[in-house]
């Protein structure tokens, strides 16, 4: 049997939703064009029929590089279709996208991010791209590489506080965007000054953080699976540490930390969930008494809704008491009422107490056989 070579081969289309460079067509392959992009999109809206006489919107969704989005405005009467690419306005010139959502979806997501379909500031799109437009497409993507690599030394040269992440050319190889990191603010009109001259093309420089960064290069996360960031999330909410407090997770910054350094963005995604569980526990800093002395708290085991307290100066003895026991105790407290211990209240001594009533209950049985 003839042995398959599943070596991979880079292709510069990759990051932008194409399986391969596009060739005499201007559509990408729908199930392979979704194979490789980032941030893919599904029209739900797709196979609900709509009414007759409803006029199509007017807005579509198009993407480029890395899962870069933006919304465009239809200027005449050309119908266009998921996947196609197309010649949208660009600054200056024209750019090349490839359309990832047409139809009543688009002014879902439109009124989902804030934006009016009726506002002028919204850019056009020109056409459906013709052969040149995608032939020069082609020259420009894979002219990035080479970009990066000399930029790159450029920088180094300049000694700027700064790292330079990704470049991207617009359609019409006329533009050239800078992606770049920096903690300061970093002056960087020679180095511009430099590029433009290198690569005769005009140059835009764009900072972002370092979640961006992770993102756009792509990883394995600890769980071992693809980071969220660069397969499918698409918003980078602040992360604090309150959030893994909640979640009563030890606060080891190297443990909680991803790939880009800064606090994992898994750490929102159930703590809604955990902020929910916990809204009728009381205050951790309720202190129970008892006739033995005052229990402090010690952890939390949310969605078991139980509470662990000890003994103050008595570190080696805790107490598994559950959420409506510790109310019922704080219930006492407060009408100047004392228990005799926690031991009472114990889930330990709950289940040892059931144990016991299950073997009394044996022994008469079997007496009863006798």
């Amino acid at each position: 049997m003839e042995e398959k070579n599943n070596d991979y081969t880079y292709n510069p289309f990759h990051s932008r939703g194409c399986c391969n460079a596009p060739k005499h067509t201007t559509m990408c392959d729908k199930l392979k064009l979704h194979n490789y992009t980032k941030l893919d999109s599904y029209n739900w809206l797709k196979n609900i029929e709509q009414p007759k006489n409803k006029q199509i919107f007017d807005c579509v969704e198009v993407k480029f590089k890395n899962g870069r989005k933006d919304f465009y405005k239809i200027t005449d009467d050309t119908e266009y279709i998921e996947n196609e690419i197309v010649a949208v306005e660009g600054i200056p010139g024209h750019d090349i996208g490839i359309i990832s959502l047409v139809g009543d979806i688009v002014r879902i997501q439109m009124q989902k991010k804030n934006i009016d379909p009726k506002s002028g500031n919204l850019k056009k799109i020109y056409r459906k791209a013709k052969i040149t437009d995608i032939e020069k497409w082609i020259i420009s993507v894979e002219n990035e590489d080479k970009t990066m690599e000399k930029a790159k030394l450029i920088a180094a040269s300049q000694k700027l506080e700064m790292k330079l992440n990704d470049v991207e050319y617009q359609g019409d190889n006329t533009k050239a965007i800078f992606y770049y990191t920096a903690e300061d603010r970093v002056d960087f009109r020679n180095l511009i000054k430099l590029l433009a001259e290198e690569f005769k093309i005009r140059i835009e420089m764009k900072q972002i953080g370092v979640r961006q960064e992770a993102s756009r290069l792509g990883g394995i996360g600890t769980c071992g699976r693809e980071l969220c960031c660069s397969s499918w999330l698409t918003n980078f909410k602040s992360v604090s540490t309150n959030a893994a407090r909640v979640q009563q997770l030890s606060l080891n910054p190297q443990k909680l930390a991803g790939q880009c350094s800064k606090l994992k963005c898994c750490l929102n995604f159930e703590y809604d969930c955990y902020n929910d569980a916990i809204k009728d526990f009381p205050s951790t800093e309720e202190v129970l008494i008892t006739a033995k002395g005052k229990a402090v708290f010690n952890k939390t085991d949310v969605f078991k809704r139980t509470i662990w307290y000890n003994y103050e100066n008595d570190y080696s003895n805790f107490y598994e008491i559950t959420v409506e026991n510790v109310k019922e105790i704080l219930s006492l407290n407060s009408k100047g009422e004392k228990i005799s211990k926690l031991e009472d209240y114990s889930i330990k001594k709950e289940k040892k107490q059931d144990t016991e009533n299950v073997i009394s209950q044996d022994d008469v049985t079997r007496f009863d056989k006798k």
